[in-house]
């Protein structure tokens, strides 16, 4: 597959990411305007609990399918992992339905443990489909990949949408007909879950075809061979989710104030984690095509140059999405339902940080393919068990007194360890010529740009005047790397004689 490939599916994937996250990242300013922030912490912390059982759910076997595809007929992995996880999805799920009460007192949610309940389903529903969209994948289908990510959005946000907006709006204005009829004021948030439990259960449906293609075949020689495999990646999912999610449970439980001050700065927290969503969009849909990418790009003894390549343009696009959100704060801001709910803005500050904590994240994931193609992904679970060290001292002992604050310098320190700690071992056992001192500098400049920024928004007469500096510096560094990176940018199709005409 060549780089030109790569960016023809990844612009599906992108399609699919990028309207499905915008989609449900319109849900943010929607439930931070019906909801306070303490509310809007108590839906984050449930979603950070699902993310947790997704990586327990999947044990790493959406990584091992493409991995052992390359050495077992595609048909022979797909049977087993499917068999395998459909039979430990059961376990799993009963035995969180049976611990249901205490997994609801955990949550700080004890007075609606339905709440635990609808997302054990979700994670339950979600895991039948990983394979099946891995299958798309491997397949070289991404169309209809984007198709089925985009319904499952549209699904969940309609159905918000509905019950949160028109049957409560129905039911608060006091009509008498079905739609208020719908609507019951004691599920308050619940109504966020059972949206996302209608979306993953129809997505079941939109894969039945994949669904259906596979045995209850279960090859016991190859399943030992991939749970060998996996182990390690279990540990690195689980620590990613620790180093992505913990903050959310330890700012309830550390947090100097009360409970509802608790969750309350969660709210704050995790509103203002969603204004780095244009890096984490593009990192997740550079992963979609990028696994399969490099998995099957490795024979190729050009390999190492390549992912050098892919490496340069993804940590330049990083370098876009930064300086397009922290230079323009002031009108991301209004996505987060501050006309209603102000206290949302004390969180601002910390963006920036957030934005660079996904960089160095992002680089991470481009790098750790040196551990999954040597076969050493116990080294990379060691990487990420030490991000996730990092992450839990820092939170644990900075909270009481940086509350909130805490949670962005601990997430950069955690992705910025692991940053440094895979390019060092990766040099070692799987060398590639990444081109770090330029990309380095690309980083720096943009936070210089940032720090000027601040400088002029303090001084500016105006929002308008600041906006200005603003396009003004994110026009500069368009203007340094179509200057710099001429080389590469003019081998491009289309783009190459867009800004290099006559060459």
């Amino acid at each position: 597959m060549s780089i030109k490939k790569l960016a023809g599916q990844t612009f599906w994937y992108g399609f699919s990411n990028i309207l499905g996250r915008f989609l449900n990242y319109l849900l943010t300013p929607l439930l931070t305007g019906i909801y306070a922030s303490d509310k809007y912490g108590d839906i984050s912390i449930l979603f950070a609990m699902a993310a947790f059982l997704n990586v327990v759910f999947t044990y790493g076997m959406e990584t091992s399918y493409f991995r052992f595809n390359n050495t077992h007929p595609e048909r022979q992995v797909y049977d087993t992992g499917m068999t395998s996880l459909i039979g430990t999805t059961i376990v799993f799920t009963a035995a969180l339905l049976l611990a249901v009460p205490a997994l609801a007192d955990l949550m700080k949610v004890a007075e609606h443990p339905e709440f635990v309940r609808w997302v054990v389903w979700i994670v339950a529903l979600d895991t039948i489909v990983v394979l099946p969209f891995s299958k798309l994948r491997h397949e070289g289908r991404p169309r209809k990949f984007a198709l089925i990510k985009i319904l499952n959005i549209v699904i969940n946000t309609g159905m918000v949408v509905f019950f949160l907006v028109l049957c409560k709006g129905h039911y608060e204005k006091g009509r008498n007909d079905v739609w208020a009829a719908l609507y019951n004021p004691s599920i308050d948030i619940g109504y966020v879950f059972l949206s996302q439990l209608i979306a993953s259960a129809a997505t079941i449906l939109l894969l039945g075809r994949e669904m259906l293609s596979f045995r209850f075949k279960l090859n016991r020689q190859l399943m030992g061979e991939i749970l060998l495999y996996s182990a390690p990646l279990i540990i690195v999912g689980f620590g990613g989710m620790i180093n992505e999610t913990i903050d959310r449970f330890m700012i309830v439980h550390r947090y100097h104030g009360t409970v509802e001050e608790a969750k309350s700065a969660n709210g704050v927290y995790s509103a203002n984690n969603k204004l780095a969503l244009l890096i984490v969009i593009f990192i997740n849909t550079f992963r979609m095509g990028a696994e399969p990418f490099f998995f099957k790009q490795a024979k190729d003894e050009n390999a190492p140059k390549v992912y050098a390549r892919v490496m340069k343009f993804f940590v330049i696009a990083c370098c876009f999405c930064f300086l397009g959100v922290s230079l323009f704060l002031d009108v991301w801001k209004h996505f987060m339902g501050v006309r209603k709910h102000p206290e949302y803005l004390a969180g601002l500050s910390i963006v920036p940080m957030l934005m660079l904590s996904r960089i160095f994240l992002g680089v991470y994931y481009n790098m750790s393919i040196w551990y999954k193609l040597t076969n050493r992904n116990l080294t990379g679970a060691w990487i990420t068990i030490g991000g996730a060290v990092i992450t839990i001292v820092v939170n644990y002992t900075l909270i009481p007194y940086l509350g909130f604050v805490a949670c962005a310098i601990s997430v950069t320190l955690c992705y910025g360890y692991m940053m440094v700690a895979s390019y060092i071992l990766g040099q070692k056992y799987y060398p590639v010529p990444y081109a770090v001192k330029k990309l380095t500098a690309y980083v720096v400049i943009c936070l210089l740009l940032y720090g000027l920024h601040q400088l002029f928004r303090h001084f500016s007469p105006s929002v308008w005047w600041t906006h200005a500096f603003g396009l003004v510096e994110l026009l500069a560094f368009m203007a340094l790397i179509v200057k710099v990176e001429k080389r590469e940018l003019v081998r491009i199709p289309v783009l190459g004689k867009m800004l290099y005409p006559g060459t």
